[in-house]
């Protein structure tokens, strides 16, 4: 795997920008600098190799490595995961069940979850496709106080999708 930053030995410009703890900082050699950092015991890193000089920091190479590493492990576990619920109708759905599916729904909406509705058609009910888009409309449109429509109605092979995701609260002004 090839290493972000050039370290050490790796350094080809001739002058570089030195900062870093117990360093004065300046503009040095590329030996000088490197020299520092040895009476050190530590390492010289290309930071910003745009600069005009490029940037050069005196570190503990694998310990700053450590660092990047467990600053992107905190990113991707503070990154909000989407969670997708499913709600299934058939083309026939009678209007309990869409009842007892929209206030299902309707708790999912709330809790933040994203919602893909579908109507099945098995065997012949493909015929009958306006009947599912018109139910997928009225699931819809029963939502639209807590949810806003992503995508609408589509038929894609034997289901035709509906997806929804719950509407962010307006933040209370004083």
């Amino acid at each position: 795997m090839e290493e972000p930053y050039k370290v050490n030995d790796k350094i080809t410009a001739r002058e570089v920008r030195l900062v870093g703890d117990n360093v004065e900082q300046g503009v040095y050699q590329t030996r000088d600098a490197q020299r520092i950092a040895n009476e050190q015991n530590l390492d010289l890193v290309e930071i910003s190799p745009t600069a005009n000089p490029p940037v050069c920091r005196i570190i503990d190479y694998s310990k700053f490595k450590y660092e990047q590493k467990k600053k992107t492990r905190e990113m991707k576990a503070k990154a909000q995961k989407v969670v997708v619920k499913e709600i299934r109708f058939g083309p026939n759905t009678d209007d309990h069940d869409f009842e007892f599916k929209l206030k299902h729904a309707k708790a999912f909406l709330e809790s933040g979850f994203k919602i893909k509705s579908y109507v099945h058609f098995v065997g012949r009910t493909i015929v009958f496709k306006e009947r599912g888009e018109i139910l997928l409309l009225k699931f819809a449109q029963a939502l639209e106080d807590v949810a806003k429509v992503e995508q609408l109605p589509k038929l894609e092979g034997k289901r035709m999708f509906l997806m929804l995701a719950p509407k962010v609260a307006a933040p209370v002004k004083k």
